[in-house]
């Protein structure tokens, strides 16, 4: 036996000094010192011998259980330490060399005409308002006393989701007129930008899916009045003092009187051009007064309470604020065009 023990000394620690890896090492460590390790197998033996000799060759096994140890923990130290080396030197930063400049992005042009719009209703006392672009029929339509032979609610015209023409992309934010109404009460001064949808030809001014943004007064003695002032200040922060502005006579089921406000051609200065048409005027918002049908829908007296609202289109008003020509621009990522803003 005593044999056996010196074999598996020199045999150990001769594995063990010549470990590479910690893996292999631990590997080692359970084949001699392990439950069914070579130490252990010769361990068995000892019942065959005499009273005498046991006490001698537990020592000898003790002796030999712990030069192993002691060995295989000073192996894994040099293997830490290699390994650490290693590490270091593949990852050495020479700090004289010149480092790399990182090219930092910046706002998509369109929002930062809507950042500007915010900060001109915040300033007037609005707030922002967020909500569903996946919209019911009853707030995108019904609610809005667009009844059901309008032609916006044609399947030509709206991205239905359902066949009964209940569930639908919204393709205005007026609907937010109604969200909002229905949780608060007035006075109610709100601002709700977010994107819409339409099936609508793709050219220099129309795209299916483009930006809308809402906004809604409701008050004691608002008057049509207030609606213009107001849209002649926002507009003149926009484009500066003495942009020209039109407003014209419409028809929109949810206000009452209705009109449309036009700028005049950033491009040809009202002369006629591709980016209006031929008409000297783009057409930037739709506005009114709240229909009293609309207001009494969502629990508010239209005697005791008026109110105006408006929707304009935001990359409308991005084109007017660059001058650029042609909205497609706006939606094609081409980093060309972007790094100009």
């Amino acid at each position: 036996m005593k044999e056996k023990m010196q074999a598996l000394r020199e045999s150990s620690l001769k594995a063990i000094v010549d470990c590479s890896s910690a893996e292999l090492l631990e590997d080692l460590r359970v084949k001699y010192l392990g439950k069914k390790g070579e130490l252990t197998a010769i361990l068995r033996q000892m019942g065959a011998l005499s009273a005498e000799e046991r006490p001698v060759m537990g020592q000898l096994a003790n002796q030999l259980r712990a030069d192993i140890e002691q060995a295989v923990a000073a192996r894994r130290a040099e293997l830490a330490a290699g390994a650490l080396e290693a590490k270091l030197e593949k990852e050495t930063l020479d700090v004289t060399m010149p480092g790399v400049k990182k090219r930092l992005g910046h706002k998509h042009p369109m929002y930062n005409v809507l950042d500007q719009i915010k900060d001109i209703f915040i300033g007037m006392g609005f707030e922002i308002e967020d909500g569903p672009e996946v919209e019911l029929a009853d707030y995108n339509f019904t609610k809005l006393n667009i009844d059901e032979s309008h032609p916006s609610r044609d399947w030509t015209d709206t991205f239905y989701f359902t066949p009964d023409s209940r569930i639908l992309l919204r393709t205005q934010t007026s609907p937010m007129q109604i969200h909002a109404m229905e949780r608060r009460k007035p006075p109610i001064r709100i601002l709700a930008p977010g994107r819409v949808y339409r099936k609508d030809e793709v050219d220099a001014t129309h795209s299916p899916m483009f930006h809308q943004i809402e906004g809604l007064v409701v008050d004691k003695g608002v008057t049509m009045s207030d609606l213009k002032a107001t849209l002649n200040l926002v507009v003149e922060k926009i484009y500066g003092k003495g942009t020209v502005t039109r407003f014209r006579p419409h028809h929109f089921p949810f206000t009452e009187p209705s009109c449309e406000l036009d700028i005049q051609c950033h491009k040809c200065g009202g002369k006629g051009c591709p980016t209006c048409k031929g008409e000297g005027w783009i057409e930037v918002l739709g506005a009114g007064m709240v229909h009293p049908k609309v207001l009494s829908g969502c629990g508010i007296d239209p005697d005791v309470y008026s109110g105006w609202a408006f929707g304009m289109g935001l990359e409308r008003l991005a084109l007017g604020e660059y001058k650029i020509t042609d909205m497609r621009l706006i939606f094609e990522n081409d980093v060309r065009f972007l790094e100009q803003f």
